[in-house]
């Protein structure tokens, strides 16, 4: 496999819109737990991408892509707690594989990147959330994330049926003491 991942910016987010959004209308058509709903398009997914990049360059997030013989077959996003008691946090968001590189270890090495990516940026606790059950729950189990809790009806699937969510954290370093 020769998967290299890449930190991006906005500019770079922006070129990628296409890519980006026909990914995540290919993860919404797979069944991901993503947020939308069956028939979601690559032209819904441009205005929802455009807000992401809006907060990409207010250096509030970080994206990784991953790319294989210069094609994007994945991507992941980690967004910045933006409570000021939270300086340390943060939340792994929208961490897509296109189905047809799906069980590769592309998802793995996204959630590695992401995570030293956090790191180096000082946010020592993540969270994420999940379908309960999915393909995603599995791997970030694997990968050493803590599940805290499972909500029963969280959210609609693709397909419009109530599904459980899992809830997980991951300690990448302790949290910093308060120095005020």
């Amino acid at each position: 496999m020769s998967i290299k991942l890449q930190t991006i910016d906005h500019r770079q987010a922006t070129a990628l819109l296409p890519v980006l959004s026909d990914l995540l209308a290919d993860a919404v058509a797979g069944g991901a737990s993503v947020n939308f709903m069956q028939g979601f398009t690559a032209a819904e997914a441009r205005p929802y991408w455009e807000k992401q990049i809006a907060g990409l360059a207010a250096n509030d997030r970080i994206w990784i892509v991953a790319e294989e013989a210069g094609a994007v077959v994945g991507m992941v996003m980690c967004i910045f707690a933006p409570q000021p008691n939270q300086p340390f946090r943060a939340e792994i968001s929208k961490m897509l594989v296109h189905s047809s590189q799906r069980r590769r270890g592309i998802g793995a090495l996204l959630m590695t990147g992401i995570e030293d990516a956090a790191l180096a940026a000082g946010k020592t606790l993540l969270v994420l959330d999940t379908a309960a059950g999915s393909a995603g729950d599995r791997l970030y189990r694997r990968m050493g994330w803590t599940p805290f809790a499972t909500v029963p009806g969280f959210a609609y699937n693709t397909a419009g049926k109530p599904e459980a969510a899992t809830f997980f954290y991951k300690e990448l370093a302790p949290t910093p003491v308060w120095r005020g």
